[in-house]
């Protein structure tokens, strides 16, 4: 398995993904799934096409098929199976959710559903190793399932949380699967490739519609099949790591992570139900604090690339040394987060004038 073998793939999905986002976008306002702006969302500008996720995940299906041909006697024909099964849920309950709204409830269920599609085809966590002396322990099947489950649907939804700004959700999750197919390389998993590969390049293709001020917007559609397909292909990836199992990936999504985490905490303290939408999320901390849609989302962006290169460090990090940057990296995070004043329970302020051209509506 060499690099030059996914140049075509990564170009294939690229070129898919930047073609059919035009005609996704017609397709979306002939069908009238559109953002219809409201006072808890940061964009004003009503029209604007949802449903982009359609055009990333033709990108994707198109260069995996590509990818996969290359390599099909090396990989799992079940895991394969159970991606398409359970992305193609992802797709038609974002797509439904953003003609007719659905309830978060029955999201929540889909998911559900999604993740056991997945977990029965071979993506889940079956073991820990504790990073000190290497020991590995291995989970009964009940905690494999409860704790895979948890882990599919927690993915989906940060992503999906996260998908607030401009460019916002398809750049972060271009940084993550870039690191997350990194991760699937050093290992060997061919698979993970293939998957983060397709993912990659698609949503480079689909980002210079979305970046601000973006054409169009992913929608549901969009970020749950990117969170979904996020949460595999970390799953993918981490089977093989003998150390700090647990520790890669969560470094590696930790910014959408921490964000629905701190998101959750807010609103129990606050006694509302978590699947409340407000303006506190870190995107709209770095709103009012940046003063402007496109520092914020390459703020964004940074803060995300900085835990990225950690993520990939620990993987080359052993015992004390390992137990010790861990340290290190959760003060430091504590302190990012009381930076952006994530802790507090008051709303950031509104969006400055210069923002209307651009963004998604916030979710819950």
């Amino acid at each position: 398995m060499e690099a030059s073998d996914f140049l075509i793939p990564l170009s294939l999905a690229i070129a898919a993904a930047a073609l059919v986002t035009p005609v996704v976008a017609r397709f979306a306002r002939q069908l009238q799934i559109v953002d219809c702006p409201s006072d808890r969302g940061v964009n004003s500008r009503s029209g604007m096409p949802l449903a982009g996720g359609l055009a990333v995940a033709a990108g994707f299906f198109g260069a995996l098929v590509a990818a996969v041909n290359g390599v099909a006697d090396i990989i799992s024909s079940e895991a394969l199976r159970g991606l398409v099964l359970g992305t193609s849920l992802m797709i038609l309950a974002g797509l439904c959710d953003d003609r007719w709204g659905l309830n978060a409830r029955v999201k929540f269920l889909v998911q559900i559903v999604a993740a056991v599609v997945a977990i029965s085809h071979g993506f889940k966590v079956t073991h820990f190793t504790e990073p000190l002396s290497g020991t590995t322990f291995l989970f009964p099947d009940w905690l494999v399932w409860v704790v895979s489950v948890l882990w599919i649907v927690g993915i989906t939804n940060a992503l999906n949380l996260v998908d607030g700004l401009d460019g916002l959700a398809a750049g972060v999750g271009a940084i993550i699967g870039a690191t997350l197919t990194v991760i699937a390389w050093q290992t060997g998993q061919t698979l993970g490739v293939c998957i983060g590969v397709a993912l990659v390049g698609s949503l480079l293709g689909f980002l210079p519609y979305n970046f601000w001020p973006a054409r169009i917007f992913l929608g549901d559609t969009g970020s749950l099949f990117i969170g979904y397909v996020l949460a595999l292909l970390a799953l993918d990836g981490y089977r093989q790591l003998s150390l700090m199992t647990f520790v890669v990936p969560l470094l590696a999504l930790a910014v959408p992570i921490l964000d629905t985490f701190v998101s959750i905490v807010r609103r129990i303290r606050k006694r509302t139900p978590i699947f409340t939408a407000d303006r506190m999320h870190m995107h709209h901390r770095l709103l009012a604090s940046e003063r402007s849609h496109r520092a914020a989302v390459l703020q964004f962006y940074l803060v995300t690339a900085a835990f990225c290169l950690i993520a990939l460090s620990f993987t080359r990090l052993e015992g004390t040394t390992a137990a010790l940057f861990l340290v290190a990296v959760l003060v430091l995070t504590v302190r990012l987060l009381r930076n952006l004043d994530v802790f507090s329970t008051e709303s950031s302020e509104k969006a400055p004038g210069d923002l209307p051209a651009g963004t998604k509506e916030e979710k819950s």
